[in-house]
């Protein structure tokens, strides 16, 4: 049996929540493994035609904002061409469902899994099917090169003695006796969760940063930009706030995956998406925006302070004139 199980999974401004789905744990898994696993809530279900298929799109949601489709089709072989274009259209078409519903194309992510069960023996025997299996894991139609078919299949892992799971950035490859895989499909949308998550908080970022940059050369005192600047400072540090909480979430309820298949699955999940090096840009995008407010509420307080020293010159003047002018109006009372 082979089978082809796509997903797109998208920020959304618009969504309901749902009926809560329960999480499947893993083989072995420990008891808080469904705490530590983002709910999933069902939207419903679409039932449309793709290549000739009759095809069953689930709709899932992720609190707070994000909205997944899948399909899962029955397919002859996995390793075809025709799984290859399928396996696009299928993507296509949960793009389309999720865009209906409100979901971003700019802030997405795709993923595909090829699921070869029903053998017997070592799956290792279908590595001679190499370069399909890369050609799947990656996207790409074009032959590719040995060396990248080598690199790209030795980010495996196993769990039994008979099954494998092959990773890449936009597919897997899973083989497993049984085709039971629904909690390997769960923590693969999970990590592309997290992956589109990390992508939004960026995004968040990078606009919150550029609307205050403006601010960091001026010294325009004016009640109007003073006005606008309490209000982006105001967005900064609700958003700083509410990324920190969401940063830390994410990264906390990971790590209570626990050291398991599941665990180890993940973390090679992970690696491949480069999670580490999102969060620690986050990070860093986070600290330069401390930085950035800190150099503009530093600019506007010298102004401030400028602005009081003109005052207090101007008044100096103002006080001058007038002692003059009683000087001479003294003079003139007393020389009449």
């Amino acid at each position: 049996m082979h089978k082809l199980i796509s997903f797109v999974i998208s920020e959304s401004a618009r969504l309901k929540k749902g009926e809560e789905l329960e999480q499947k744990p893993f083989q072995s898994a420990p008891q808080y493994y469904s705490r530590s696993i983002p709910k999933q809530f069902a939207l419903g279900e679409e039932k449309t035609k793709v290549q000739d298929l009759d095809v069953k799109f689930l709709i899932r949601s992720y609190e707070p904002d994000s909205i997944m489709v899948e399909a899962t089709v029955e397919i002859d072989d996995a390793f075809s061409d025709k799984a290859f274009k399928l396996r696009e259209s299928l993507i296509d078409a949960c793009q389309k469902i999720s865009q209906k519903r409100g979901g971003s194309l700019e802030l997405s992510e795709e993923y595909s899994i090829a699921l070869v069960a029903g053998y017997d023996g070592d799956p290792e025997k279908f590595l001679t099917k190499k370069e399909a299996i890369a050609a799947f894991l990656k996207s790409e139609k074009a032959p590719l090169d040995e060396r990248e078919i080598e690199y790209t299949l030795s980010t495996q892992i196993k769990y039994g003695e008979n099954d494998l799971v092959i990773v890449d950035w936009d597919g897997a490859f899973v083989f497993d006796t049984t085709g039971e895989i629904d909690d390997i499909v769960d923590l693969f949308q999970v990590a592309n969760l997290q992956l589109l998550r990390y992508r939004v908080l960026d995004s968040e970022l990078d606009d919150r940063m550029r609307k205050v940059l403006k601010f960091a050369n001026t010294t325009d005192t004016r009640m109007v930009l003073r006005k606008e600047l309490a209000k982006a400072f105001r967005e900064i540090i609700r958003t700083r706030s509410q990324a920190i909480a969401d940063f830390e979430t994410l990264y906390r309820d990971i790590k209570l995956i626990g050291d398991w298949y599941s665990a180890r699955l993940y973390d090679l999940v992970s690696k491949k998406f480069k999670l580490d090096e999102w969060r620690k840009g986050i990070q860093s995008k986070l600290e330069s925006l401390e930085d950035v407010y800190n150099i503009v509420a530093e600019n506007f307080s010298i102004s401030r302070h400028q602005l009081m020293e003109i005052i207090q010159i101007i008044l100096f003047f103002v006080l001058q004139a007038g002692w003059f002018a009683l000087l001479i109006l003294e003079f003139l009372y007393f020389t009449r």
